[in-house]
């Protein structure tokens, strides 16, 4: 019988997202480079030398530590247990490589202890025609092809994680901290357009006026809102809670109440919210100190991403705000 997941946070990373695979992955590229017709058998070669190799952690890792410690995964389990019970929260491995190449990155899951069991190889493929197939929730890629596919889909909440100069290993794991921008992210696209447009004023006027009416979903809406419920289905402890989340936005009064509402009317709480008001968001986000921090805009992560783990959301490619200068500038 198939287990149901229904009620399961499901989050899928890409390998080079979970671990630091840069070594591996510019080694390929020059064997391409070199030869394209013996590439794949030269790098299979290189990988089966090297798959018990221990790997460095990547930006997405202390994320998905923190995640997986939700679970409290039991190490003596009854076997109807094993079968049937579904888990808070699920991580799902999602690499180009073939398996055989893979065949490292299981063993590095392994080494660290992560209780990920299920996992997809699918041998340079498009990510977008399977990340559906597992029921995700929310997609880590260092990939943007990967990311604007998946964005394009709506298949799910998806952002690009970028190499860090930020101590990731630093991060404890013991709470899951994660922090969201507004507009864009956790509401729709409209508000951000408006102010690109029309400006600040055309902007908080409208939002005073609407004050009562909700927000419309954004990509991240539903993550969201399935946190919430997660929140709700943990021990609710004194000393420490075992997810903070955090509104981290540039609005300000009076567009404050609508955003407030809206989550009011989600049926979600979060723990803090800050509403800057085109203050720099990095002095809040190193006191909170998430594992995931996601933004829409390049200049906000660009800045988050020299103290926290932070992750681009890609606009629709539909959108207006979508252009072809999106990109991180490398560091």
């Amino acid at each position: 019988m198939a287990i149901d997941l229904s009620n399961t946070l499901i989050v899928a990373i890409s390998a080079t997202a979970l671990f630091d695979l840069n070594e591996s992955e510019t080694y390929r590229e020059q064997l391409i480079k070199k030869d394209p017709l013996t590439a794949a058998q030269s790098f299979r070669e290189y990988m089966y030398e090297r798959e018990n190799e221990p790997l460095e952690t990547g930006a997405g890792f202390p994320l998905i530590e923190a995640i997986l410690n939700l679970n409290k995964c039991a190490q003596n389990t009854s076997d109807s247990s094993y079968q049937n019970n579904a888990p808070l929260v699920e991580v799902v491995i999602i690499s180009k490589s073939c398996p055989e190449t893979g065949i490292r990155v299981l063993n590095a899951i392994r080494q660290r202890g992560l209780c990920i069991t299920r996992s997809a190889f699918i041998s340079g493929a498009r990510v977008a025609d399977y990340i559906a197939d597992f029921k995700v929730d929310l997609f880590l890629t260092t990939n943007r092809e990967d990311a604007q596919s998946v964005a394009d889909a709506q298949i799910c909440a998806c952002a690009i994680l970028d190499a860090t100069p930020v101590n990731t290993f630093k991060l404890d794991t013991d709470q899951l901290r994660i922090a969201f921008d507004g507009d864009a992210v956790l509401f729709d696209d409209s508000g951000e357009l408006l102010y690109k447009q029309k400006g600040l004023k055309a902007f908080h006027d409208r939002e005073a006026k609407m004050a009562d009416l909700p927000i419309e979903k954004g990509p991240y809406a539903d993550l969201l809102i399935k946190l919430s419920v997660l929140q709700r289905r943990l021990p609710n402890l004194e000393a420490q809670q075992p997810i903070q989340i955090a509104l981290v936005t540039a609005r300000n009064s009076p567009a404050d109440l609508r955003a407030i509402k809206t989550l009011r009317q989600w049926g979600v709480t979060v723990d803090m919210a800050f509403f800057l008001g085109g203050l720099e968001k990095t002095a809040v986000l190193k006191s909170f100190a998430p594992h995931i921090f996601f933004d829409d805009s390049i200049q906000h992560i660009e800045a988050a991403r020299n103290y926290v783990p932070s992750g681009l959301v890609p606009y629709h490619s539909t959108s207006k705000l979508h252009s072809h200068t999106w990109q991180l500038t490398e560091k």
